[in-house]
């Protein structure tokens, strides 16, 4: 069962609570989407980091209800 943006979106939310958010379906599909996500909390942090704290937030989800996330982070300007 794939996931919908609404619960990509909620669940980085609930993670990353100042996050500034924008997610896209790639292919229409509600199977590949694209997200970019930006919040104080990767200041400091690798990009590797940074990714490693979104995909947590999709608590293992990534490769099953998921199956593919280009992911931009930032730290707000």
């Amino acid at each position: 069962m794939a996931m919908d943006a609404s619960e990509i979106e909620r669940r980085i939310k609930a993670a990353l609570p100042d996050a500034d958010i924008d997610i896209r379906d790639l292919a229409g599909d509600g199977d590949h989407y694209a997200a970019t996500v930006i919040s104080e909390q990767f200041r400091g942090k690798s990009r590797v980091q940074q990714h490693q704290l979104v995909y947590a937030a999709l608590q293992g989800d990534m490769g099953g209800a998921l199956h593919a996330l280009a992911l931009q982070t930032s730290v707000p300007e």
